[in-house]
């Protein structure tokens, strides 16, 4: 498949970026999108003067997004996996 160029925008500087699907593309600009709104509450919120304090603020809104729900999810898993094995053990008991 031939890869699809995009430009995005992001803090007010362009990035072309190859992409190798429309969802992929979709993808990457909404998150341009999220990460240009992100920054103008950053801007309104607080008194930022660099534009790289603000990235780097948004880098680590989103990052910890990711590593909280990963934590959630590894919580999710444990707590499936001792129900699996609460029923085999029932299920053994059983036989």
């Amino acid at each position: 498949m031939a890869k699809l160029k995009v430009n995005v925008v992001i803090a007010g500087r362009t990035y072309p970026l190859s992409v190798s699907s429309t969802d992929e593309e979709e993808g990457m600009r909404k998150a341009a999108r999220n990460i240009n709104e992100l920054i103008a509450k950053f801007e309104e919120n607080y008194a930022v003067a660099d534009k790289q304090d603000v990235l780097a603020m948004c880098a680590l809104q989103f990052a910890s997004k990711l590593e909280i729900e990963s934590i959630g999810k590894e919580k999710q898993d444990k707590e499936a996996l001792q129900k699996i094995k609460a029923l085999i053990n029932l299920i053994d008991a059983e036989i």
